[in-house]
């Protein structure tokens, strides 16, 4: 009986090993399925927001391009001449292209920052700046677009209180 015990003993082991060793590789499998599955769902948005920002770009230079489809999109206070209105749809089309490449992973919130504040230094960008201030204050306040909004207006702030011609030092470039 010894003999039998002794041999069930090694047999019950290695079925028990075989048998976590099998529940491990479900377990791999598993996690595996689910971070593939992961992967095809960030691949899928990703190319969601291409194609996003492909049909905001058409409509956008329609709408440039044709001011009588431009009136469907301008919100901007009808006194501002039509032709500066336009340079504004224009200014937020490279805005919201420089959005994208952020929320793309292209650009980090640095780099965004110190091309942003290039860009500032054209007054008619400042000036789109200003006039689409009623468009930010609808966002939500904890989106990704509200935070970098008031990450701009910071950086805006900071270029009209500068003492300095060397614009490309004002400001303290977020870290992310």
């Amino acid at each position: 009986m010894v003999t039998r015990k002794s041999v069930t003993g090694r047999f019950g082991s290695a079925a028990a090993g075989m048998l976590a060793a099998a529940r491990q590789r479900r377990l791999d499998r598993a996690r595996l399925n689910e971070r593939q599955l992961r992967l095809e769902e960030s691949a899928i948005r990703r190319e969601a927001l291409r194609h996003q920002q492909r049909m905001h770009w058409e409509l956008l230079t329609r709408a440039i391009d044709d001011p009588s489809l431009a009136e469907v999109i301008d919100t901007y206070d009808k006194s501002i001449p039509a032709a500066r209105r336009r340079q504004f749809l224009y200014a937020n089309a490279w805005y919201t292209y420089l959005y994208h490449c952020h929320r793309a992973g292209l650009l980090d919130r640095e780099e965004l920052y110190r091309i942003l504040r290039e860009f500032f230094q054209s007054p008619v960008f400042r000036e789109y700046w200003d006039a689409s201030e009623h468009m930010r204050a609808s966002l939500n306040e904890a989106s990704e677009e509200a935070r970098l909004g008031r990450m701009v207006d910071g950086l805006v702030q900071d270029l009209d209180e500068a003492d300095t011609d060397e614009w490309w030092v004002v400001g303290t470039p977020p870290t992310d």
